[in-house]
């Protein structure tokens, strides 16, 4: 085997290539569980057992910190496990160069978000909201086609930091334990890391290590995207920078600012 297969950086170009090709290949996913799958499905599990009404608040919270701690570092201990088992060979190469395809969501967001413009371009704005609703977590009912863009233009900015950049981050940092952890640990926080009755006391843990997993790769989304501009002929890259350093941190979410307002100033 070569140093150039067994370079990570070689091996997260070739993932990316297999993501923008392939995507999440469907084909694959109707008869095996897609990853994320399976995280939401260990999710829900604890969930069940260890998040009950009858609980306190503060056992509430002590149970899903210990959810978060098995889970995420389960998920850690799982991508050493692979990452050992890939090395040597180029069988082992390809294999982690899949996973990265599969854990890396560019091209599905791609998918999802172009999907908003072409029902907003054939069915208007019912098409619209029928396909925003898959990508924005409020009802969707209410927006008119500037709103259907906008909702979808934002949970790409979002989506791009925490399904693209943040992942590539913790690769390249970690390598597959640090992918794999945080595709956990971001799974968590959409599930359960949520400010409501149910949530907030069991899923404090969830959402606060999402922030702290995010602090980096959000603001350095928003400075790809600023750069991102520049490669276009109508966006601004200077805007975008300045409008993030202004707004970035004005978010009620700590790390959605970063990318959102980067966006807004390059549009």
């Amino acid at each position: 085997m070569t140093a150039a297969a067994a370079n990570p950086l070689v091996l997260l170009v070739a993932g990316l290539a297999l993501d923008a090709l392939f995507g999440d290949a469907p084909a694959i996913f109707r008869s095996v569980p897609h990853p994320i799958v399976v995280a939401g499905r260990a999710i829900a599990y604890f969930d069940r057992k260890l998040n009950r009404d009858t609980r306190s608040e503060a056992s509430r919270r002590e149970r899903g910190i210990v959810t978060v701690v098995v889970l995420v570092g389960g998920a850690a201990v799982l991508g050493l496990g692979v990452e050992r088992a890939c090395q040597g060979s180029l069988v082992g190469a390809a294999f982690e160069a899949v996973a990265i395809a599969i854990l890396v969501a560019q091209r599905s967001l791609y998918d999802h978000v172009a999907a908003v413009a072409a029902a907003l371009a054939c069915g208007g704005v019912a098409g619209g909201r029928d396909a925003v609703r898959h990508i924005v977590g409020r009802d969707p009912a209410s927006l008119d086609a500037y709103g259907v863009a906008r909702a979808a233009i934002e949970s790409l900015a979002e989506n791009f930091s925490d399904g693209v950049v943040a992942p590539v981050f913790w690769y390249l940092l970690l390598g597959m334990p640090g992918l794999f952890a945080y595709k956990m640990a971001n799974t968590l926080d959409s599930m359960i890391g949520h400010r409501t009755e149910r949530y907030r006391a069991f899923g404090w843990a969830a959402a606060r290590l999402d922030d702290v997993l995010n602090a980096i790769p959000a603001p350095l989304s928003g400075l790809l995207l600023a750069a991102a501009a520049g490669f276009t002929n109508k966006c601004r890259p200077g805007r975008a920078l300045i409008v993030m350093l202004r707004d970035g941190r004005k978010h009620h979410s700590p790390n959605a600012g970063w990318p959102e307002s980067a966006m807004a100033g390059a549009l």
